[in-house]
């Protein structure tokens, strides 16, 4: 059996909600901010389950930091949706980004604390 990875689940979770959300934005013709949020939001979960293969603990700790840097190119656009007219709503997409966020940044000093 499969152990529950959060990272992972969330992750997924939040890649789905993107979608969803950048679809929205195509119906509305947001063509150019739904692109950039599609490859960002969806590169989270990406990194984050490359990493689960990393080779050492360093590429576990820079695959990661990947994943946490792509969490900050989202919430860039998130607001950017969230702050310009006639965009739908993204504070939860936002709320969740910041969980990831937070997650990864806990993960990351963990393991970085395990290099000592």
């Amino acid at each position: 059996m499969e152990k529950k990875n959060d990272l992972l689940d969330l992750t997924f979770e939040f890649a789905l909600d993107v979608i969803h959300y950048t679809e929205e934005l195509e119906s509305l013709k947001k063509y150019v901010l739904a692109r950039q949020l599609m490859k960002s939001g969806t590169s989270i979960g990406a990194n984050a389950r490359e990493a689960q293969s990393a080779e050492s603990l360093i590429d576990f700790i820079h695959k990661l930091k990947i994943a946490a840097k792509e969490c900050e190119e989202t919430e860039y656009w998130l607001l950017l949706c969230q702050h310009a007219e006639n965009f739908p709503d993204a504070q939860s997409l936002l709320d969740k980004n910041i969980r990831i966020k937070k997650l990864l940044s806990s993960i990351i000093s963990t393991s970085k604390s395990k290099l000592k």
